[in-house]
């Protein structure tokens, strides 16, 4: 029997929801990815999902999307991982661009303030929620819950690198491996329709082929820098549009770790190198990005919209705001379709690879107590006004200040873990929710 693949139409349609609705950074827009393309559709099965996440997870850029792009991939080539990839970006891009000008022109945002506050608090209830889906299917034996037990611990109590944290953890799976090769075994699950059309070789665009790999790589290299080549030819360095393509095109290749690894190497540069805004401004942006949806890093369209609004370009502001923000969504994301687009086959290739599924079972496990930890930030962030970073030796901590706990905020985010834990409401009406909750109680304030 031939599998019921999804069709260009279905991908659209179901990403189109994904990027709409894609709330609360990385670990909810992959547990919203989740619930529709392996609960729902039955797309994917469980053990080629968490495959799939664990390779992007080991990329540079925002894996989320490259999630995205891989299951396009996956089901329909290129063009399936173009249509999921690109509209997986574009409804945040759209809403952070406007929100980006509003801010620019010093808008009053005391309204967008109050719906903030109150998808905020849905926010660290979708995120407990992806955080308790992906530990139940990933941490099947003790030595993976040991292992995300340690990887929680390395960013909560000593503040590791992240990339450090995953790279431990692959090792910790190789490791295994040889010990106890059962012990990281994959998560199992019932095969979606694409892993029976794979079995069955009807899907020959997912084989590994060098001549493939190295069309790829050129295509999209190319695609990639020619931005940055012909604004550094015409425009010479020192020019604002030509440092955001420089700057943001390096960035793409060097920052490994995911959104919050990217943020982080983003946020010292753009302020205290490049001066293009202030840490303030910064922070808006990024509590922009985290309560609209699609990838987190698209407070990196923020900042390229400001640094060129700002800047001497002859020019009309809002327009060179504009041409600013959408060169650093370009170079910023292009590069994910050409890892994906490039490697993936080979990833698929490796699948059955028992040092690699070792290695990659262990990063899932990392995953969790990476999700643990920022589940826990946000929270702190949240509902105190005021955290502050305490250190003796090695240790690092995040300690909030008890006397500016957020009460509402707190009542809030309660009612969101039961409304979602307990009533399973789902992210739409949730968020539609929280947000007029959120204006009123900034209405009455």
């Amino acid at each position: 029997m031939t599998p019921q693949l999804p069709t260009l139409a279905d991908l659209v349609r179901a990403f189109a929801r994904i990027g709409l609705l894609g709330f609360g950074g990385p670990a909810a827009q992959i547990a919203l990815m989740h619930r529709i393309v392996v609960d729902e559709k039955r797309w994917l099965g469980e053990a080629r999902f968490l495959h799939a996440l664990n390779f992007c997870m080991l990329l540079p850029g925002p894996e989320a999307q490259q999630l995205a792009t891989y299951t396009g991939w996956l089901a329909r080539g290129i063009t399936g991982g173009l249509v999921a990839g690109l509209l997986f970006i574009l409804p945040g891009a759209l809403v952070m661009m406007g929100l980006s000008a509003l801010y620019a022109f010093h808008a009053d945002l005391a309204w967008v303030q109050g719906v903030f506050y109150g998808v905020k608090c849905a926010v660290i209830a979708l995120v407990v929620q992806a955080l308790i889906r992906i530990a139940h299917r990933a941490l099947k034996t003790g030595a993976l819950r040991a292992v995300a037990l340690a990887a929680f611990l390395a960013l909560f109590l000593f503040a590791l690198p992240f990339p450090l944290v995953i790279l431990a953890a692959a090792v910790v799976g190789l490791v295994l491996a040889r010990l106890a090769p059962a012990a990281p075994a994959a998560a199992a699950g019932a095969p979606g329709a694409i892993d029976l059309a794979m079995d069955q070789g009807l899907l020959p665009h997912t084989a590994a082929r060098p001549a493939r790999f190295w069309m790829q790589l050129a295509l999209w290299t190319a695609l990639w820098l020619a931005p940055v080549a012909v604004l550094l030819l015409a425009l010479g360095p020192g020019n604002v549009f030509a440092d955001l393509a420089g700057f943001f095109a390096r960035m793409a290749v060097v920052t490994f770790g995911g959104a919050y690894a990217v943020l982080a190497y983003v946020a010292q540069a753009a302020v205290e190198t490049h001066g293009w805004l202030s840490a303030s401004e910064m922070i808006d942006g990024l509590g922009l990005a985290e309560t609209t949806p699609g990838p987190l890093i698209l407070v990196l369209q923020f900042v390229g919209f400001l640094a060129a609004f700002r800047a001497e370009t002859g020019l009309d502001p809002l327009l060179a705001g504009l041409l600013g923000g959408l060169l650093t969504l370009w170079v910023t994301f292009a590069p994910s379709f050409l890892f994906i687009f490039a490697g993936a086959p080979y990833a698929e290739r490796l699948r059955q690879n028992v040092g690699l599924a070792s290695a990659l079972a262990a990063i899932s496990a990392a995953v969790v107590g990476v999700i643990a930890h920022l589940a826990l930030w946000f929270a702190l962030h949240v509902l105190f006004a005021r955290v502050s970073d305490w250190s003796a030796g090695p240790l690092r901590l995040a300690v909030p200040d008890w006397t500016t706990l957020d009460g509402t905020a707190l009542a809030l985010t309660a009612l969101a873990l039961v409304l979602v834990l307990r009533l399973r409401i789902g992210v739409a009406p949730l968020v539609l929710v929280f947000a007029l909750a959120g204006l009123g109680v900034g209405l009455i304030r």
